[in-house]
């Protein structure tokens, strides 16, 4: 079978570049491609072919001394309806397959150019948010924290585009949320949501001042090199309810404890299960991973994309692998503390990104946990 790639991420994941046009794998994912580009027209690398649309692809193979595939693989969950139309007439005698998921399969498990990258990605993740608390200043809002933010992670390099997969996962340069606003659902699916400064955009920061007794979450962008990372820490304005440092405890409780499960061959649906368990052994069940809208995951893969393979999920089927890079992020979101208050404190907890070796999970985003108290 031979394959046809025309996805952004995966051209860039079997080419390292990124460019409008194919890559045709003549046999399998593990071939060396052939670029059939349509744009730029001055690619500056051997091997390419020109062409201005993909019906000139089959001539091209059979200049190249190449025959026409039997059966073609094309990313169907990925490629609008019209272009896989279009694409199967280019091939008219080919059975077309749908490659989508074997793809999805492949990327979990790094190789050591990628594994680089993400190292490099995440220490420069980790530098930039070392700089977050000298960002404060009294009566900010949380955008304008975010900008602040944002700022920092550019001068260290960050590319300022977060590439996600799948139509509804949309986000700007990340998400900061400050009080209330972290209990507030989205559409999109991830662990916190927060109301948004638009309706275009119902996700993060929604323009509120960060007051006193409240807490901060940041989960910035850490795109530095075509890879993710993943880091979520947080940060208190003001004294916190001694509740919501608990909830924060139990958060790097839980990872520790994933950190001494998660072994090549270990269950990532008994990791979830894992968490679950600890988060209601410590009263926290109804915060966990959300309040009033609760994610039902507590980590994902990372690399191209920031939601890779495999997702820390109940039904999740996959395993942990070796290569394979995740990120954790145990999270709690207390809208008010029992029984004492009705003012919401906001989010707790982490996240961090590790890669899966022979000897169990590495944090590769290593900066220190704890709640950290914002001064001006």
């Amino acid at each position: 079978m031979a394959i046809l790639l025309a996805d952004t991420a995966n051209i860039f994941w079997k080419t390292h570049r990124v460019f409008r046009g194919y890559a045709y794998l003549p046999h399998s994912l593990a071939d060396e491609p052939v670029l059939f580009v349509i744009r730029p027209n001055e690619l500056d690398i051997p091997g390419v072919q020109y062409i201005r649309k993909p019906e000139q692809i089959p001539a091209k193979l059979e200049e190249l001394g190449m025959e026409l595939p039997a059966t073609l693989g094309l990313e169907l969950d990925e490629l609008p309806y019209s272009q896989a139309i279009r694409l199967q007439k280019v091939f008219p005698g080919a059975k077309v397959e749908n490659v989508s998921v074997r793809i999805r399969e492949a990327r979990m498990i790094k190789t050591p150019r990628e594994i680089k990258l993400i190292r490099e990605d995440c220490r420069k993740h980790a530098m930039a948010y070392e700089r977050i608390p000298k960002l404060y200043r009294t009566g900010m809002s949380d955008i304008e924290f975010q900008i602040e933010i944002e700022r920092v992670l550019r001068q260290e390099g960050c590319l300022g585009y977060l590439r996600t997969y799948g139509g509804m996962m949309e986000i700007n340069m990340g998400s900061v949320l400050n009080g209330a606003n972290a209990d507030v659902p989205s559409p999109y699916d991830f662990a916190v949501g927060g109301g948004g400064a638009d309706l275009s955009l119902p996700v993060g920061a929604d323009g509120e001042i960060m007051n006193p007794g409240t807490t901060v979450m940041v989960d910035m962008n850490g795109n530095f090199n075509g890879y993710q990372s993943d880091l979520t820490r947080t940060y208190a304005i003001g004294d916190l309810p001694q509740f919501a440092y608990h909830a924060h405890e139990v958060a790097r409780h839980i990872l520790r404890e994933l950190e001494h499960i998660g072994v090549p061959g270990y269950p990532v649906a008994e990791m979830y299960q894992k968490a679950v368990s600890i988060a209601r052994d410590h009263g926290l069940a109804e915060y966990f991973m959300g309040h009033r809208q609760q994610a039902g995951f507590i980590g994902h893969g990372v690399g191209i994309q920031l939601n890779e393979w495999p997702v820390i999920a109940p039904k999740s089927r996959h395993r942990l692998e070796e290569g394979m890079v995740i990120a954790l992020e145990p999270k709690f979101v207390i809208p008010a503390v029992p029984s004492k208050t009705h003012k919401p404190v906001g989010a707790v907890g982490l996240e961090n990104t590790y890669l899966v070796t022979a000897d169990g999970l590495e944090n590769l985003t290593t900066t220190p946990e704890e709640i950290v108290t914002l001064i001006d």
